[in-house]
């Protein structure tokens, strides 16, 4: 048995140092097999793992030795964190290793819906050369862009939405500061870039893109439902990059068919892969994207996420 257990994909090269001083065993099938992963678990003082491997009560129990388990990503939601804090296992998230990637897809697919290239996309492809039909996209310059969730990845998403001519407003789920800073406007203490602070039902009502960057928690869960997805601006841009389950994929699918937003994109479902019948629903619709759950899956990305996650684990077992 191993020291340090490797649960789903993960490159070879960035665990040498990692291998240099323990013991390692990868196999990315496990989070498949509970019961080959408890077994895997036995000797095991690090866990490394990726948003399919539940680590809950019965993966502890397995692993009594059990130090750290080091998330490549940021979600947390397959990590039981009240029974690792009970353990004194340490949760060590990427955090901020794919921030860039996740920023650069949600304004990319901004800037791409409301110009609706997709179906002018389709549309050439298919031999149509029709400029009026096509040639009505909106710019990005004063346009309102609305981030629910102003951590790392928000932040980013800010900043960049900025560069490209959006103006920017914020619901942070988070409370706002007590004293100090003025609560209607959050500063970012990295770059000074100031974000105004608005309600929920303000954002919504008043951005010509909403982009959601928050966990999915017993407070986000169905955030954006059918009622909100109706209060949305009309024509207004849903892009979720976080996590399924934070969005009712089929009220959405109704707002975007009766013509009330102008378009999505969705890298992420409540159930992974998604359901044929709602990937039926959104297909039949012109201005959609959707991908596999990979906005924060670039090249560059990933080492950076490998690179964070095997110091984490090292600075937890070496303790230097």
């Amino acid at each position: 048995m191993a020291d340090v257990v490797v649960t789903e994909f993960m490159d070879a090269e960035p665990l040498a140092p990692i291998e240099d001083r323990f013991s390692l065993h990868i196999d990315a099938t496990l989070h498949e097999r509970p019961q080959a992963l408890h077994e895997a678990v036995g000797d095991a003082r690090a866990l490394i793992v990726r948003n399919r491997t539940v680590v809950d009560q019965a993966v502890l129990d397995a692993a009594p030795k059990l130090e750290v388990v080091g998330r490549l990503g940021v979600g947390l939601e397959n990590i039981d964190l009240d029974a690792c804090r009970k353990r004194d296992v340490e949760v060590c998230p990427a955090r901020g290793a794919n921030a860039r990637a996740v920023a650069e897809y949600a304004v990319m697919s901004a800037m791409m819906l409301r110009r609706a290239l997709l179906p002018a996309h389709r549309a050439t492809a298919a031999g149509g050369w029709s400029r009026t039909d096509h040639g009505g996209g909106r710019e990005s310059a004063e346009a309102m862009f609305g981030i629910i969730g102003l951590g790392d990845i928000g932040w980013q998403t800010a900043l960049l939405a900025k560069a490209v001519g959006f103006a920017v407003q914020a619901f942070d789920v988070a409370p706002p500061p007590i004293g100090g800073q003025d609560a209607g406007v959050k500063t970012s203490e990295k770059t000074g870039a100031s974000v105004p602070r608005v309600s929920l039902d303000q954002l919504l009502a008043t951005s010509d893109v909403v982009s959601i960057h928050v966990p999915l928690t017993d407070v986000t869960r169905g955030l954006i439902d059918a009622s909100r997805c109706s209060s949305m601006r009309p024509g207004a841009i849903l892009i979720n990059t976080a996590r399924g389950g934070i969005v009712d994929e089929k009220a959405l699918a109704d707002a975007l068919a009766r013509g009330h937003l102008g378009g999505a994109a969705l890298d992420v479902f409540a159930s992974e892969p998604p359901s044929t019948e709602l990937l039926s629903r959104f297909a039949e619709l012109p201005n959609v994207l959707l991908t596999p759950h990979i906005a924060g899956l670039t090249a560059e990305a990933n080492i950076r996420v490998n690179e964070v996650t095997v110091q984490n684990v090292l600075r937890v077992l070496t303790g230097e």
